[in-house]
């Protein structure tokens, strides 16, 4: 469940054609981390069954993960050097050197405590979407889903690793359930305040058409000021401005309003 709940997020990366805002880090250290648990378990001679299974189907979910980001990234370059870094370099290495200067009765010890350390890192590595959403008090970029599934997984492998007494296990899931409830409690107070910035741009209010009174004697004097209408309008995303045509002389307006003979001038955009 944990390597399936990112599945929403891949789904907004694929509506949006764009994985820029999401990060690619958390996933290529899940990967390292799953191999790393993968060659921890090949050293063990006894319960690696539960280890080797969940590892395998986590290292073929991120690997997709990973390629589905990178085909819709705008910025490939720096997620390439981060898989460079870890799975190529890091993962290599730590086989190669294990293999050749650890003795084989010590290998698996030593290896474990790697996976304590590079898990603690898998729990680490969220902590930047963390600073995005308190930095930007939206949640958009954090999945709840994923926060929650890692927060009972991280209970679940503690005791699994407690009642088998493999401390390599154990240890690093009591950070990991502390950063689930810290992502699941920022969810909560940010998830809120997604809604009202929504609501207050669907209240944002209709700008009013103007109406601009212009005497009549002067018209035939105001089209340039006519044309910075125009532009003004535009500016202000108005359909028209009607500007209407107003005597000097109180007399002859009133009779040519009863003739029906006021003018109005529509500018129409």
């Amino acid at each position: 469940m944990v390597y399936l709940a990112p599945l929403p997020t891949f789904y907004q990366i694929y509506k949006k054609k764009s994985s820029e805002g999401f990060q690619s880090i958390p996933y290529v250290v899940a990967l390292f981390s799953a191999m790393l648990w993968m060659y921890y378990a090949f050293l063990k001679s006894d319960n690696t069954t539960l280890l080797i299974t969940i590892n395998s189907v986590g290292c073929f979910i991120e690997t997709i993960y990973i390629c589905f980001y990178l085909f819709y990234a705008p910025n490939k370059v720096q997620t390439v050097k981060i898989i460079l870094l870890l799975i190529v370099g890091g993962f290599g290495l730590i086989v190669l050197s294990t293999q050749l200067v650890v003795k084989a009765s010590e290998r698996a010890h030593v290896v474990g405590w790697m996976c304590l350390v590079f898990s603690l890192c898998v729990f680490i590595a969220p902590l930047g979407i963390v600073r995005q959403v308190i930095r930007t008090k939206s949640v958009e970029y954090m999945p709840f889903l994923l926060s929650f599934f890692l927060t009972i997984s991280a209970v679940m492998w503690f005791f699994y690793g407690l009642l088998l007494k493999d401390y390599n296990i154990a240890i690093p899931n009591v950070l990991g359930f502390s950063f689930g409830i810290l992502q699941m409690v920022l969810y909560v107070i940010y998830k809120n305040a997604d809604r009202t910035a929504m609501n207050d741009k669907q209240k944002l209010p209709e700008l009013p058409k103007k109406i601009i009174i212009l005497e009549e004697h002067k018209i035939p004097e105001l089209s340039e000021q006519i044309i910075d209408i125009v532009k003004i309008s535009a500016l202000l995303n108005a359909e028209k401005i009607p500007v209407v045509s107003q005597p000097i002389n109180d007399g002859i307006e009133e009779a040519r309003h009863h003739q029906n003979l006021s003018k109005e001038i529509e500018v129409k955009m």
